[in-house]
């Protein structure tokens, strides 16, 4: 079991965004997680790297909420998950993932998409907006390079355009906590370069939310993330600061392979022995 960095397990929680302690998943015989302990500050940006089945979906639904564990306690932006209502924390929690991406209905604009996180609604149907809404919605697009979408439909924009109209839509409420589930699946190179570089430029912005991303893959850790976490079957196989925990041995006991760690400049690259 890792020990991670920020305050003790047992120090209060009020100065966390998320603390696991102890936390495991079990469905039937299977465990999706194995004693985990973790705590994010409000300052932090996170990357959490593992294979295929590591457990990092399973890690990231806990964090927003939707998910409670078998055994062990999680304290969500101070709540205890199990004594707060998820209804009223989860508006708290900024999540883009392809589960949620695939309940889009196509015929969605990509305004409408953005500005109706504020009702934590897919689909707008009746409900209003003031121009506020809009107004914020409008430059989240424009930080996304999306401005010239707005009015397009959901269903006609490529794979890139989606996944970041849906980092803009979970930005909207001006969370405490952003959780990115591998937003960089399934992009070719340059729609994997533009998402790194605009990632980067939010985990630089002292004003953004704590970040926690989740990815296959060193090629897709933006530069200005501060801390990683390795899984492999459930378990945690390091956890810290970015540049301490990111090595050549660490990604081999991951992988289960021997793989060689490459850096150039503030970018990461892996191939095997």
């Amino acid at each position: 079991m890792a020990t991670v960095t920020g305050a003790p397990v047992d120090d209060p929680v009020d100065d966390l965004v998320v603390r696991l302690a102890d936390v495991s998943v079990r469905r039937g015989s299977t465990t999706l997680l194995s004693s985990v302990d973790w705590q994010v500050e409000l300052d932090e940006r996170w990357v959490v790297l593992g294979g295929n089945g590591a457990g990092k979906t399973t890690l990231l639904r806990i964090a927003a909420a939707e998910l409670h564990p078998s055994a062990g306690t999680v304290h969500l932006l101070g709540e205890r998950l199990g004594r707060v209502d998820v209804f009223e924390l989860r508006p708290r929690i900024g999540f883009c993932s392809a589960a949620i991406a695939g309940r889009v209905p196509s015929g969605e604009t990509v305004r409408d998409l953005v500005v109706s996180a504020g009702y934590a609604v897919l689909g707008r149907w009746r409900e209003t907006y003031d121009g506020q809404d809009t107004e914020r919605a409008d430059e989240l697009l424009a930080a996304f390079g999306m401005t010239a979408f707005a009015e397009r439909l959901y269903g006609t924009l490529s794979e890139g355009e989606r996944k970041r109209t849906m980092i803009a839509r979970a930005l909207m409420t001006d969370p405490e906590l952003l959780l990115l589930d591998e937003p960089a699946a399934g992009l070719d190179l340059g729609g994997r370069e533009d998402l790194v570089a605009r990632l980067t430029e939010l985990a630089l912005d002292p004003d953004a939310p704590a970040t926690v991303l989740v990815t296959h893959h060193v090629e897709e850790i933006p530069p200005g993330f501060t801390h990683l976490m390795l899984l492999r079957d459930g378990a945690v196989v390091a956890a810290g600061l970015l540049d301490d925990v990111l090595t050549s041995d660490n990604l081999s006991a991951t992988f289960g392979q021997e793989l060689v760690l490459e850096r150039s400049d503030d970018r990461f690259f892996a191939r095997r022995r």
